[in-house]
């Protein structure tokens, strides 16, 4: 009798392996699947990382314009000085 109930015994605990075993296989398959599959964080931080660039891009763009305009307003603010001593000294002989 002990040899009948020891293949069982051995029936059953293979049975168990292989049942852990399709598990951890199981696991194993969804962790690989999982990280085949970009990660919603990722796709956040890289349209974050477009919009940072597209934002410096603009930035730069906005303060080489602001460095023109203000490197104009200087000028155009000595011609007006210029033209306003013109006229003042053609009114003062007048």
């Amino acid at each position: 009798m002990a040899d009948e109930s020891e293949p069982s015994m051995i029936d059953e605990a293979l049975a168990r392996l292989e049942a852990a075993v399709n598990r951890m296989d199981a696991v194993v398959q969804y962790r690989l699947e999982k990280a085949a599959q970009p990660d919603d964080r990722d796709a956040e931080l890289a349209l974050m990382d477009e919009d940072r660039a597209r934002l410096a891009a603009a930035l730069d763009a906005a303060s080489a314009r602001l460095a023109e305009v203000t490197a104009t307003t200087g000028e155009v603010g000595q011609r007006l000085d210029r033209a306003i001593e013109t006229v003042q000294d053609v009114l003062g002989r007048a």
